[in-house]
């Protein structure tokens, strides 16, 4: 009743012998009071005195064995589990369907029903976990820093009909170039490179943990989603040495890098396409969907671009090429230092490919990240990959900020996709407010006050966080290709207030660890999008007071939990403002269009010696244990082996 065998063998590890005997002779009595429930109809005396008579016959040292073993069983299982999460054991059935857990394991944002110590090993886990919560900041190579090569270099890799354009020069709007199929803004080069992404390490580093670069494989377009070959660095970005000393340099700091995989469409430009196109028995030839019912060109194209045409990813050579070989391209380049893949157009891959890629990836390098890019709601496609690109909630973002949706509802919408699909998936996923392919901030909310609320709703929802360069500094761009204009070095300086308040979100960000990994609970309200983040420990409680009205709100909200006490202090990380707990509520008045995130004050004196008994409190006893704390303690004790009665 207790153990689950095959997460322990999954796990590769036993309990000891004497605690295993405990263990199972508490189920056998569990068994025979279930055998005469059923027998007499009668729940009552004769069960509970059939087990209560068993479990007498456990002597002390079992007991405490059996507990010890509860714990290891625990902890085997968690391991298990965040295996299986990275795809070394995608059929591993538990915890579904397994009576001992309230929910699943990815936490499905009630992790504070759990029993105690599992609450500190889920939260540990996830703590273990680069994917969840993390800091992403996505460069455009070209657009991010300065060249170190003359115009006349940059000439010699970039013919014409390409152009190169001095830094300083603005980016313009492109016509077609009907030889070629490209807008010229497309074949607009401005020189950035590997080596400067390199030199500019410091920087991203103080915005992200991730560093997620756009596509860097050999094409003929600036934006390189017209791939011509996986295997190379292009030319203009440098080379494979340049690669690599920025993966190191990358790891080096502690951080992980992603690269951009494009696997829907391939450039009409490289040897394979043109190979397939003009030879009917090339071996690449059903890799690409060719024929005379696909039009003038011959050939399927991206949403008919004529410039990408589509990989047919049905083809089993091509599944080996891509993903599934050892020497595949996905293999590749987790081998030479990527830790991961952005997919590029997601939904269009589908999610059978794309449960097939990340279950590869995961193969090739345990712990390696696969996200796709998924402009859809989540659920399901959640279930395919490690974590989606989530424009759903952006547009949930956009959606408040500009007063379409109500605050209450886009907090029952969140929970409801939590429960949907699990805590730890969204906490994978990465939230996308801005990118290449969106307007800059800036020209969403020409009101710095939206702007600056639409952010701080980026940063303390449950999700990664993605800085598209540049939107930290207030850049503008109305769309392609202006959103993809050159970086602006010399806004990033105090002067600059985005940059500064930017800058206050990231360190809110990783001094919270509730706002990195921490569960999702909605508050209840008239006006508000009010919700808290929260961990195992009671200390590390974030409320989030969010008012998308045009009038002061204030308003005084119940706050559900157990284990905040009277009078504890919580004040606003970004405004200073100060509230109180009183008899598990709290009031606050929230100024439009701005969110108020309240932390736990440290307050020497009563107010914190109250929480010595509690768990998780900077002035708890240290002797205070999670299992006996934490969660429903009945509850708790009794799966561990001891009930309250005993």
């Amino acid at each position: 009743a207790l153990l689950d065998d095959e997460c322990v063998a999954e796990a590769g590890a036993e309990p000891p012998s004497c605690a295993l005997s405990a263990l199972q002779r508490r189920g056998v009595a569990r068994q025979k009071a279930s055998a005469i429930s059923d027998a007499t109809d009668e729940p009552g005396a004769d069960a509970g005195g059939a087990a209560a008579s068993d479990d007498a016959a456990l002597d002390e040292e079992e007991m405490r064995a059996a507990i010890e073993a509860r714990r290891a069983v625990m902890l085997l299982r968690a391991k298990a589990q965040a295996k299986a999460a990275r795809g070394g054991s995608k059929d591993y059935p538990a915890p579904y369907g397994n009576p001992y857990w309230r929910g699943d394991w990815h936490g499905g944002g009630v992790v504070d029903s759990l029993p105690g110590q599992e609450q500190v090993d889920l939260m540990a886990a996830r703590d273990a976990d680069w994917h969840m919560g993390s800091l992403i900041y996505q460069v455009y190579v070209d657009r991010f820093a300065p060249p170190n090569k003359s115009l006349a270099e940059l000439k010699k890799i970039h013919k014409p009909p390409q152009t190169v354009h001095e830094w300083s020069e603005p980016v313009t709007l492109g016509v077609k170039n009907e030889e070629t199929q490209y807008y010229t803004h497309e074949l607009a080069f401005y020189g950035g490179d590997l080596q400067g992404v390199l030199s500019k390490l410091d920087y991203i580093q103080s915005m992200g943990d991730i560093l997620y670069l756009q596509p860097i494989f050999k094409a003929y377009s600036v934006h390189k989603y017209d791939t011509s070959d996986y295997f190379e660095v292009d030319e203009a970005y440098g080379t494979m040495e340049d690669f690599d000393a920025l993966q190191k340099a990358v790891h080096a700091r502690g951080m992980h890098l992603v690269l951009d995989g494009v696997f829907n469409h391939m450039g009409i430009r490289s040897d394979l396409f043109m190979e397939a196109l003009a030879d009917p028995h090339a071996k690449s030839r059903d890799w690409f969907f060719i024929g005379e019912e696909y039009g003038q060109n011959g050939y399927k194209s991206w949403q008919g671009s004529g410039t990408l045409s589509e990989l047919r990813l049905e083809d089993k050579n091509l599944e080996q090429y891509i993903w599934a070989a050892n020497d595949s391209v996905i293999a590749t380049w987790l081998h030479r230092g990527a830790d991961g893949f952005r997919l590029d157009v997601g939904t269009e891959i589908g999610r059978e490919f794309l449960f097939a890629i990340t279950k590869a990836a995961h193969k090739h390098k345990y712990g390696s990240l696969v996200v796709g890019e998924v402009s859809a709601y989540p659920r399901w496609w959640t279930e395919a990959l490690d974590g989606v690109l989530s424009f759903w909630m952006g547009w949930v973002i956009s959606g408040v900020v500009n007063a379409k949706m109500g605050g209450v509802f886009a907090g029952m919408q969140i929970e409801q996709l939590i429960r949907e699909s699990s805590m730890e998936q969204v906490l994978r996923s990465w939230i996308i407010v801005s990118n290449h392919d969106l307007a800059r901030l800036s020209n969403v909310y020409p009101d710095p006050k939206l702007r600056q609320f639409a952010v701080t709703l980026q940063f303390v929802l449950p999700g990664a966080v993605c800085i598209y360069y540049g939107e930290e500094l207030g850049m503008i761009g109305p769309g392609d290709p202006f959103n993809r204009a050159q970086m602006q070095w010399d806004w990033a300086n105090n002067t600059n207030k985005v940059y500064n308040y930017t800058k206050t979100l990231v360190d809110m960000r990783r001094k919270h660890r509730s706002l990195q990994i921490g569960d999702f609970h909605t508050l209840h309200s008239f006006s508000l999008l009010a919700f808290l983040r929260r961990t195992d420990r009671i200390d590390e409680i974030v409320i989030v007071l969010a008012n998308p009205t045009k009038r002061p709100v204030t308003e005084q909200l119940v706050v559900p939990v157990e284990d905040l006490l009277e009078y504890t202090k919580f004040r606003c990380v970004l405004t200073g403002e100060v509230a109180r707990i009183h008899g598990g509520t709290i009031e606050a008045t929230v100024p439009p269009h701005q969110a108020l995130v309240l932390a736990m004050d440290y307050e020497p004196g009563p107010n914190s010696d109250q929480y010595k008994r509690i768990y998780g409190h900077w002035d708890t006893f240290q002797q205070v244990k999670a299992y006996a704390s934490l969660g429903n303690l009945d509850d708790d004790m009794n799966r561990l082996g001891v009930g309250l009665d005993d």
